[in-house]
């Protein structure tokens, strides 16, 4: 069954948590954000394609390397959101979509629209994020 959502849908906490109209708003956000992503790495490609670095002067061959290392960065960056926007599509896919991975509790739909990757709930995050720092920090 194909869900079509009126351009100004908005997910609410009055409806069914992840009822078929909020998968399918959170599915196209994923989506375009996957293309934008996407896109903007191909821009990126080819803008590392047309750039030389055969610059006679050693500063600016100097600023255009260190500019390639950033843009290279960057792409690792985008390459591991997008593996990460491929698995929020499956979890649509498969329904576990908006549900923590660890308490199996809704996320809630102000963390899903600020950060639509997101595994776990605002809780088992915050948890999460002080074990890692008590962790660190008794090896330091």
């Amino acid at each position: 069954m194909t869900v079509t959502l009126s351009p100004d849908y908005q997910p609410s906490e009055g409806e069914p948590f992840m009822n078929e109209y909020q998968l399918e708003y959170f599915r196209q956000k994923l989506l375009r954000w996957r293309t934008e992503l996407l896109r903007e790495s191909q821009e990126t490609l080819q803008s590392l394609q047309q750039e030389t670095l055969q610059e006679p002067d050693v500063a600016d061959r100097a600023s255009l390397e260190t500019d390639r290392t950033f843009e290279l960065r960057t792409r690792a960056r985008a390459r591991k959101l997008i593996a990460k926007i491929n698995a929020a599509l499956q979890r649509v896919e498969d329904g576990t979509y908006g549900y923590c991975e660890e308490t199996h509790e809704p996320i809630g739909l102000k963390r899903l629209e600020a950060r639509p990757i997101a595994t776990l709930s605002l809780e088992a995050q915050e948890r999460h994020e002080r074990m890692e720092r008590t962790h660190r920090g008794s090896l330091e």
